[in-house]
């Protein structure tokens, strides 16, 4: 089945397909794994990582926690897993710190498929039966939101994945990349008043909405995400050891932290090298260049004379088609991502294609890759929009507080997943996740 996205507060039309999309997310859960040893599921390599086998469990715990709601009589599974698999809920009390997910053995694996097993079952015999719910709208609400998050975590497990095995993980599926495309320069775009934040009538979360206008200075962006090719530039000038081009929170970073490069790249004799799920392979050049900080991203941005987008500036220029006057969802226009417009999850690539490898996906004022490949830092903090109003509690707005947005998805986003007003937020320090950048400057 072709996955389909949901309605943002869910229809009883979508009823008969929500078992078929449910299972089909669940699995995807599941392929993620099954390159797994045992060894691998328990294991947690930093303190804002988590093991497999937590990411498993977690995603499960959250449908328990849909059916202990609205399920009469409906009976816990385990007390025990309610503490370990909890993630930041403070509504369903003590819970193990995240830090902590891997000094615990138990529960074992096997332990955790079971429980996995036993709550599927479960949650498909309410969903094949959910008409008949007195509130089968709440329900079908938040099982549309558990999927999302679910795919979400799909994502999370791909970065921890990394993390733990690089280039010793062997996907089940692994597709080649498409040729890259030459692509330059910058386009600049008019200034003016531009509706930023979610505009379609499907799933989104309350954090795109609601849909404002905000106004633009004329500016100019690239056509493209940084390359490897432009960042090593960079290193070589000296970038990591001159702090002129840093922020002094990302200075004294660098220096705890003895950053001299992105991550994953590694220096050998006077060559750096590229390790990820290819292997170790002398420096793509011409890949976007990932798993850089935003104190990275700025540096960079400054060394060159530019500047990171706003996130306004960005989905100006990734989604706004100005011949029709209007804003589509993604850049090709209102439909779905296809194979051919986006490096995403379902592309197989597992690692970002090379730049302009997807002609038609960019946008109608030529950006390449704004949708897939490596989220995109921008320089907005990561906000309410004027008029917010949180749907979901203890989901997005609990955050709103010294982060950095990031637009367009990466190569471990699904494809249902993803749209242009789609707001991800991670710590300016952080690096790895799958990110990368492009620049701008303000046109005068």
């Amino acid at each position: 089945m072709e996955l389909e996205p949901l309605m943002v507060q869910g229809s009883l039309g979508d009823v008969r397909e929500l078992p078929q999309l449910y299972m089909s997310v669940r699995k995807r859960t599941l392929e993620i794994c099954q390159p797994l040893e045992i060894e691998d599921y328990v294991v947690q390599t930093a303190p804002y990582m988590s093991p497999p086998r937590w990411h498993m469990g977690h995603t499960t715990w959250f449908f328990e926690m849909v059916m202990k709601k609205y399920v009469a009589g409906y009976s816990i599974y385990s007390k025990e897993f309610l503490y370990y698999f909890n993630s930041y809920y403070e509504v369903f009390g003590q819970r193990i710190d995240k830090s902590m997910r891997g000094t615990k053995s138990r529960p074992t694996v096997r332990a955790t498929r079971d429980y996995r097993s036993a709550i599927d079952e479960r949650m498909l015999k309410v969903l094949e039966n959910l008409e008949e719910q007195d509130n089968a709208g709440d329900i079908l609400t938040l099982v549309t939101l558990g999927l999302e998050h679910e795919m979400q975590h799909q994502e999370l497990m791909v970065y921890d994945v990394k993390h733990l095995l690089c280039d010793l993980y062997t996907p089940v599926r692994r597709d080649s990349a498409p040729a890259a495309g030459s692509v330059e320069g910058e386009v600049s775009i008019e200034g003016g008043l531009f509706e930023l934040g979610y505009n379609g009538d499907r799933f989104a979360y309350d954090n795109e909405m609601p849909l404002h206008k905000v106004y633009l200075q004329p500016y100019a962006i690239d056509r493209a995400a940084v390359s490897n090719g432009e960042y090593l530039e960079f290193i070589r000038d000296g970038g990591y050891k001159d702090y002129r081009w840093w922020l002094s929170e990302g200075w004294e970073l660098l220096k705890k932290e003895a950053w001299e490069a992105p991550l994953y790249w590694e220096r050998h004799d006077d060559q750096w090298m590229l390790r990820d799920f290819s292997g170790l392979r002398p420096m793509p050049v011409d890949e976007p260049v990932t798993h850089v900080s935003f104190h990275e991203a700025r540096a960079f941005a400054k060394w060159r004379g530019k500047r990171l987008p706003t996130e306004a500036e960005w989905e100006r220029a990734a989604l706004y088609d100005a011949e029709i006057g209007r804003k589509a969802l993604f850049p090709w226009g209102d439909g779905l991502p296809e194979e051919r417009h986006a490096n995403l999850f379902d592309s197989h690539l597992w690692g970002v294609a090379p730049i302009g490898a997807y002609p038609a996906g960019r946008s109608p004022e030529g950006c390449y890759g704004m949708i897939g490949d490596a989220w995109e830092w921008t320089s907005s903090d990561y906000a309410p929009y004027p008029g917010f109003s949180s749907q979901f509690a203890e989901y997005n707005d609990k955050w709103f507080v010294n982060q950095k947005v990031l637009r367009g998805g990466s190569f471990a986003t699904a494809r249902i997943h993803i749209r242009g007003s789609y707001r991800n937020f991670f710590y300016p320090h952080e690096r790895w996740m799958i990110c990368g950048f492009r620049c701008a400057r303000t046109l005068t």
